[in-house]
């Protein structure tokens, strides 16, 4: 049995993972943590990730944290094969995985039966050249003809997923499907809890975590990162928080804009966050300030 932790970023997730993890084994259940957060994949990426110090984890297994460096990509599809094997490593040593995160496809792509299609490295390099020569909006308008659907989510200005989306066409002459099924079918049997608080309550609290990511040294972590390729990674670079970090270290941005443009796109992620996990019916909610939130996780695991 699989338990999985979700909601939107700034909701507990992490420390209700690891408050469930002492239950467990208290009661006498070895429990371990897959991390389903993109953006913790990536070594060195902790401040502006929220990453649990090492220090913090209470010793309780961790797995998929500082994996990537920051020169690599990161994909969903890798991301599904190596969750699932820790996951099922976890589950053959006779322990509780606890998968949590807010990476909505990558939640879904392990909890779920998703299938992804293969990538070609000459169709691939021709598209990421288009990219770099024309820009994103032209494969934004060429999307919106071939695949509509995938064209409205993914927007116009993100030409790392137009040019997937565009591959996948190619290749299989098939729209590009990365939303969650109307039906899905579970992986392996799997208990979902999803941690949610009133935007009212969520809102000044996603700005003041920004706030303190600076005051704790987000901007220092970035320089440190320069020299490990953090502006040249594809995936790593654009991380909200560290691009406009980046940004402020380039001194294209001012210290307030970056800390303001970080907000305003860690509330619209947090927005889609929300719509992602809402979706899925099986989901059981917990309010997130809720003192007895333990409690009531527990009861929702009462039939493991």
């Amino acid at each position: 049995m699989l338990v999985v932790i979700v909601g939107p970023t700034g909701t507990g997730k992490s420390e209700l993972s690891l408050d469930l993890a002492e239950r467990l084994i208290t009661a006498g259940r070895p429990a371990e943590i897959v991390n389903a957060d993109a953006m913790q994949l990536y070594r060195g990426m902790d401040i502006g990730t929220a990453k649990v110090p090492v220090a913090e984890r209470r010793g309780v297994p961790h797995h998929l944290l500082d994996v990537l460096e920051v020169t690599d990509e990161a994909t969903v599809a890798r991301y599904q094969v190596e969750a699932r094997a820790a996951i099922t490593d976890i589950v053959e040593r006779g322990a509780v995985p606890i998968l949590v995160g807010g990476s909505g496809l990558y939640v879904s792509s392990v909890v779920y039966d998703f299938q992804f299609p293969g990538t070609d490295p000459v169709l691939r390099a021709r598209l990421e050249a288009e990219l770099t020569e024309q820009g994103p909006g032209l494969l934004y308008d060429r999307l919106k003809t071939v695949d509509p659907a995938s064209a409205l989510r993914i927007g116009a200005s993100n030409g790392r997923r137009l040019v997937r989306a565009l591959e996948v066409v190619e290749l299989t002459g098939a729209p590009h499907v990365a939303v969650l099924p109307g039906d899905p079918v579970y992986w392996m049997p799997a208990v979902t809890l999803g941690l949610r608080l009133e935007r009212e309550v969520l809102t000044p609290r996603l700005d003041a975590r920004v706030d303190r990511m600076w005051a704790a040294g987000l901007v220092d972590e970035v320089q440190g990162l320069i020299p490990a390729g953090l502006e040249g990674g594809v995936t790593a670079s654009r991380a909200i928080g560290y691009a406009q970090a980046l940004g402020q270290v380039r001194g294209t941005l001012s210290q307030a804009e970056a800390i303001e443009a970080t907000q305003q796109l860690t509330r619209r992620y947090a927005r889609r966050q929300v719509s992602w996990f809402k979706r899925d019916p099986h989901t059981h909610w917990i309010d997130a300030d809720d003192t007895d939130r333990v409690d009531q996780a527990a009861r929702y695991l009462s039939a493991l």
